[in-house]
Protein backbone atom coordinates (compact mmCIF):
# COMPACT_ATOMS: atom_id res chain seq x y z
CA UNK A 1 0.00 0.00 0.00
CA UNK A 2 1.46 3.32 -0.90
CA UNK A 3 1.18 5.98 1.73
CA UNK A 4 -0.66 9.39 0.06
CA UNK A 5 -1.94 11.94 2.17
CA UNK A 6 -5.62 12.91 2.98
CA UNK A 7 -6.36 15.26 -0.16
CA UNK A 8 -4.38 12.57 -2.45
CA UNK A 9 -6.80 9.76 -1.73
CA UNK A 10 -9.96 11.34 -3.50
CA UNK A 11 -8.17 12.61 -6.39
CA UNK A 12 -7.01 9.26 -7.09
CA UNK A 13 -10.81 7.73 -7.26
CA UNK A 14 -11.67 10.78 -9.06
CA UNK A 15 -8.95 9.71 -11.57
CA UNK A 16 -9.07 6.22 -11.45
CA UNK A 17 -13.14 7.19 -12.49
CA UNK A 18 -12.22 9.15 -15.07
CA UNK A 19 -10.42 6.83 -16.67
CA UNK A 20 -12.63 4.40 -16.69
CA UNK A 21 -15.72 6.21 -17.53
CA UNK A 22 -13.27 7.98 -20.96
CA UNK A 23 -13.00 3.86 -22.09
CA UNK A 24 -16.31 3.56 -21.74
CA UNK A 25 -17.25 6.38 -23.90
CA UNK A 26 -14.64 5.53 -26.06
CA UNK A 27 -15.34 1.86 -26.44
CA UNK A 28 -19.44 2.98 -27.11
CA UNK A 29 -18.13 4.95 -29.77
CA UNK A 30 -16.12 2.35 -31.31
CA UNK A 31 -18.80 0.87 -31.12
CA UNK A 32 -21.29 3.27 -33.32
CA UNK A 33 -18.22 3.95 -35.32
CA UNK A 34 -17.98 -0.23 -36.68
CA UNK A 35 -22.25 0.35 -36.81
CA UNK A 36 -21.57 2.50 -40.13
CA UNK A 37 -19.22 0.50 -41.45
CA UNK A 38 -21.11 -1.54 -44.32
CA UNK A 39 -22.49 -4.45 -43.60
CA UNK A 40 -24.98 -7.01 -44.41
CA UNK A 41 -26.97 -9.41 -41.81
CA UNK A 42 -28.95 -12.51 -42.73
CA UNK A 43 -30.17 -14.00 -39.47
CA UNK A 44 -27.10 -14.48 -37.16
CA UNK A 45 -25.07 -14.39 -40.37
CA UNK A 46 -23.21 -11.28 -40.60
CA UNK A 47 -20.77 -10.35 -43.83
CA UNK A 48 -18.85 -6.60 -42.98
CA UNK A 49 -16.11 -4.41 -43.32
CA UNK A 50 -13.55 -3.94 -40.40
CA UNK A 51 -13.70 -0.30 -39.71
CA UNK A 52 -10.32 1.43 -38.78
CA UNK A 53 -11.74 3.97 -36.43
CA UNK A 54 -13.61 1.07 -34.45
CA UNK A 55 -9.97 -0.49 -34.33
CA UNK A 56 -8.08 3.06 -32.86
CA UNK A 57 -11.05 3.56 -30.82
CA UNK A 58 -11.74 -0.11 -29.27
CA UNK A 59 -7.79 -0.30 -28.90
CA UNK A 60 -7.53 3.09 -27.37
CA UNK A 61 -10.43 1.71 -24.56
CA UNK A 62 -8.93 -1.41 -23.87
CA UNK A 63 -5.70 0.47 -22.59
CA UNK A 64 -7.09 2.72 -20.60
CA UNK A 65 -8.70 0.04 -18.96
CA UNK A 66 -5.93 -2.02 -18.50
CA UNK A 67 -3.89 1.21 -17.15
CA UNK A 68 -6.96 2.39 -14.48
CA UNK A 69 -6.32 -1.41 -13.41
CA UNK A 70 -2.92 -1.51 -12.61
CA UNK A 71 -2.99 2.10 -11.30
CA UNK A 72 -5.53 0.90 -8.63
CA UNK A 73 -3.65 -2.19 -8.04
CA UNK A 74 -0.61 -0.88 -7.42
CA UNK A 75 -1.65 2.06 -5.31
CA UNK A 76 -4.24 -0.02 -3.20
CA UNK A 77 -1.73 -2.62 -2.79
CA UNK A 78 -2.82 -6.77 -2.41
CA UNK A 79 -5.32 -7.25 -0.12
CA UNK A 80 -6.16 -11.41 0.48
CA UNK A 81 -7.87 -13.65 2.13
CA UNK A 82 -6.57 -17.06 2.11
CA UNK A 83 -8.98 -19.02 4.19
CA UNK A 84 -12.56 -19.52 5.11
CA UNK A 85 -11.31 -19.25 8.85
CA UNK A 86 -9.45 -15.97 7.68
CA UNK A 87 -12.35 -14.31 5.82
CA UNK A 88 -14.35 -15.10 9.74
CA UNK A 89 -11.46 -13.06 11.35
CA UNK A 90 -11.26 -10.16 8.99
CA UNK A 91 -12.46 -7.02 9.70
CA UNK A 92 -15.22 -5.46 7.39
CA UNK A 93 -12.74 -3.01 5.59
CA UNK A 94 -10.53 -6.03 4.66
CA UNK A 95 -13.40 -8.03 3.67
CA UNK A 96 -14.94 -5.12 1.55
CA UNK A 97 -11.16 -4.60 -0.16
CA UNK A 98 -11.03 -8.25 -1.34
CA UNK A 99 -14.26 -8.74 -2.55
CA UNK A 100 -14.04 -5.36 -4.61
CA UNK A 101 -10.20 -6.91 -5.92
CA UNK A 102 -11.57 -9.98 -6.60
CA UNK A 103 -14.67 -8.42 -8.92
CA UNK A 104 -12.68 -5.45 -9.88
CA UNK A 105 -10.49 -8.34 -11.91
CA UNK A 106 -13.25 -10.68 -12.61
CA UNK A 107 -14.95 -7.42 -14.43
CA UNK A 108 -11.32 -6.56 -15.61
CA UNK A 109 -11.30 -9.86 -17.69
CA UNK A 110 -14.35 -10.26 -19.20
CA UNK A 111 -14.42 -6.01 -20.21
CA UNK A 112 -11.32 -6.78 -21.47
CA UNK A 113 -11.86 -9.62 -23.23
CA UNK A 114 -14.80 -8.18 -25.22
CA UNK A 115 -12.91 -4.78 -25.69
CA UNK A 116 -9.62 -6.92 -27.39
CA UNK A 117 -12.28 -9.31 -29.38
CA UNK A 118 -14.26 -6.15 -30.46
CA UNK A 119 -10.77 -4.72 -31.54
CA UNK A 120 -9.39 -7.72 -33.15
CA UNK A 121 -12.70 -8.10 -35.59
CA UNK A 122 -11.75 -4.27 -36.82
CA UNK A 123 -8.18 -4.88 -37.62
CA UNK A 124 -8.55 -6.88 -40.21
CA UNK A 125 -8.38 -5.51 -43.86
CA UNK A 126 -10.69 -6.99 -46.00
CA UNK A 127 -14.35 -8.22 -45.35
CA UNK A 128 -15.22 -10.99 -43.52
CA UNK A 129 -18.55 -13.33 -42.90
CA UNK A 130 -19.54 -15.23 -39.32
CA UNK A 131 -21.98 -15.07 -37.03
CA UNK A 132 -23.00 -11.95 -35.79
CA UNK A 133 -21.17 -10.98 -32.58
CA UNK A 134 -23.55 -8.41 -31.05
CA UNK A 135 -22.46 -5.37 -29.33
CA UNK A 136 -19.18 -6.67 -28.15
CA UNK A 137 -17.56 -2.80 -27.49
CA UNK A 138 -20.72 -1.11 -25.82
CA UNK A 139 -21.04 -3.82 -23.32
CA UNK A 140 -17.13 -3.61 -23.24
CA UNK A 141 -17.56 0.19 -22.82
CA UNK A 142 -20.58 -0.42 -20.01
CA UNK A 143 -18.06 -2.98 -18.00
CA UNK A 144 -15.87 -0.18 -17.78
CA UNK A 145 -18.16 2.12 -15.97
CA UNK A 146 -19.05 -1.11 -13.70
CA UNK A 147 -14.78 -1.63 -13.35
CA UNK A 148 -14.88 1.69 -11.86
CA UNK A 149 -17.17 1.59 -9.90
CA UNK A 150 -15.75 -1.88 -7.66
CA UNK A 151 -12.09 0.16 -8.54
CA UNK A 152 -12.49 2.84 -6.52
CA UNK A 153 -14.36 1.09 -4.00
CA UNK A 154 -11.44 -1.20 -3.78
CA UNK A 155 -9.22 1.58 -3.21
CA UNK A 156 -11.23 3.50 -0.56
CA UNK A 157 -11.28 0.11 1.33
CA UNK A 158 -8.16 -1.03 0.98
CA UNK A 159 -6.81 2.66 2.67
CA UNK A 160 -9.17 1.78 5.04
CA UNK A 161 -7.71 -1.09 6.22
CA UNK A 162 -4.05 0.06 5.89
CA UNK A 163 -4.37 2.98 8.64
CA UNK A 164 -6.66 0.33 10.58
CA UNK A 165 -3.73 -1.93 10.68
CA UNK A 166 -1.33 1.68 11.44
CA UNK A 167 -3.75 2.59 14.68
CA UNK A 168 -3.59 -1.00 15.81
CA UNK A 169 0.31 -1.85 15.38
CA UNK A 170 1.06 1.61 17.29
CA UNK A 171 -1.46 0.78 20.00
CA UNK A 172 0.43 -2.89 20.29
CA UNK A 173 3.56 -0.82 20.41
CA UNK A 174 2.53 1.69 23.28
CA UNK A 175 4.27 0.55 26.28
CA UNK A 176 1.54 -0.30 29.28
CA UNK A 177 0.95 2.40 31.37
Amino acid sequence: MVKMGRTVGPLICIFIMIMDIVAGIIAIKAEIAEKKGRYMKAWIIECREPSYEAYKLGLAAAVLLALAHTIVNILGGCVCIWSKEQLDKSSPNKQLAACSLFFSWIILIIAFSLLIIGTVTNSRSRTTCGFSHGHVLSVGGILCFIHGLFSVAYYVSATALSAEEERMLNQQQKPPA
